[in-house]
């Protein structure tokens, strides 16, 4: 049967377990993202450090890196006896509740560098969680219920950002930010709870272990070669790393951003919780609209023009300070059109994967998409400090039109229809 009835789908244990892997792989991310930033901005941390902390999110882009080895080297001692997906995730988890305990605990305004150590573990652990996951669901769940699946994933992950992220920056405002951590720390373990209560995929435990090497080239290797392989294949991988860019820049700094127009920690919460996960969906929807309605070249450059107009709210912003109006405006509409553009480019970048590897090339292709992000991301701390709040979102604008002129030499040139190969 194509389509199990919903009755059947939501008696499946399964998907419920991975709604809830969804929701403690959600929990860790802004541990080392905007929470941790802002957490950094109130104590007095100089801009040109929490810029920085957007290169601790590098564990995520480069985690196909030793993901050959999460999925092949047995688990450790004692532990090889719940499988090598279950046995992994109890040594992995643990120990990103133990980083979580000790970002919680840690003291920015005194000691920066042992709490952005702490935040930089975090990432790692909980980038290592993910591929560990993103194995164990492929495993389990057949072809079919592979969509049920993902959305259930996307529902727990979102839920656990609303807590992480929004949810934490109020309880602050009640037991401080250490008090709020450790909530959060306490949250991420019922990770291993869930990982008990899940089975282990049959396929993970009857795959024969190759050699590391072996699969770090097929991971890797040949679809990097096959890809580079192709006509306009360094404008592609130029478009897909510069896309980001104007993004990157701006959104490392919203947090000391807000806080230096005077918005305190409810304001923020409120407006980068349900507000704008709401304006997000919309925009999404949108998004996927487009590309059926125009063509997924078309909806892109659509999407990314407005994606770049939508920056220029931070430039209104930034002659707004207090206006709680307008900082909610901002930070909707910026989502809203976040939203669409990734619709339409996570559009484009699957319909660059060939057949023959599409999970690796997928994979990274992602990372090269967010390569920005963490990298020249990292260095907005200290253009803000240079340039001024309004010269430096002037700047991000900016910084978004390259990719913009490459997509309109893509589509004349190499149209995405005709990109894919296999």
């Amino acid at each position: 049967m194509a389509h199990r009835p919903a009755t059947r789908l939501l008696a499946d244990r399964r998907l419920w377990l991975m709604a809830a892997y969804g929701f403690v792989a959600g929990l860790p991310l802004p541990l080392s993202g905007f929470t941790f930033r802002l957490w950094l901005s109130e104590g007095g941390v100089s801009l040109a450090v929490i810029g920085l902390t957007a290169n601790i999110g590098l564990a995520y882009s480069l985690k196909f890196l030793w993901a050959p080895l999460l999925d092949n080297a047995p688990p450790p001692g004692p532990l090889s006896r719940f499988g090598r997906r279950r046995g992994w995730l109890l040594a992995i988890q643990p120990l990103l509740v133990a980083a979580a305990v000790l970002l919680a605990l840690s003291n920015p305004a005194v000691a920066p560098i042992p709490a952005v150590a702490a935040a930089a573990l975090v990432a790692f652990l909980s980038a290592s969680q993910d591929i560990v996951v993103d194995a164990w669901r492929i495993e389990v769940f057949p072809p079919r219920l592979q969509g049920a699946a993902m959305a259930a994933y996307v529902w727990g992950y979102r839920a656990a950002l609303l807590i992480s992220g929004a949810g934490a920056i109020k309880s602050a405002d009640i037991v401080g930010w250490h008090g709020a951590l450790l909530a959060v720390a306490a949250l991420i373990a019922l990770g291993p709870i869930v990982t008990l209560l899940a089975p282990e995929p049959r396929a993970a435990a009857e795959r024969a272990v190759a050699g590391i090497a072996s699969r770090l080239t097929t991971a890797v290797i040949e679809p990097l070669r096959e890809f580079l392989a192709r006509p306009g294949a360094g404008l592609i991988l130029s478009f897909v790393a510069l896309f980001k860019l104007g993004e990157a820049m701006a959104g490392v700094m919203t947090a000391p951003f807000y806080r230096s127009l005077g918005f305190d920690r409810a304001a923020i919460a409120v407006a980068t919780g349900p507000f704008s996960l709401t304006a997000t969906f919309v925009g999404i929807a949108l998004g996927g609209w487009l590309v059926a309605r125009l063509g997924v070249g078309r909806a892109l450059l659509w999407t990314g023009w407005v994606q770049t107009a939508a920056m220029g709210m931070y430039l209104l912003l930034a002659r707004s300070a207090g206006e709680h109006h307008v900082l909610y405006a901002t930070v909707m509409t910026e989502a809203f059109a976040e939203g669409m553009a990734d619709a339409a480019f996570i559009t484009y970048l699957s319909g660059l994967c060939s057949v023959a590897f599409t999970a690796t090339q997928y994979a990274l292709l992602t990372s090269l998409a967010a390569i920005a992000l963490r990298t020249v991301g990292g260095l907005s701390g200290f253009l803000a400090e240079g340039l001024g709040w309004t010269r430096f979102y002037a700047l991000a604008m900016f910084a978004a039109l390259p990719a913009m002129l490459l997509m309109l030499r893509l589509l004349r040139h190499y149209p995405p229809a005709e990109v894919a190969r296999g």
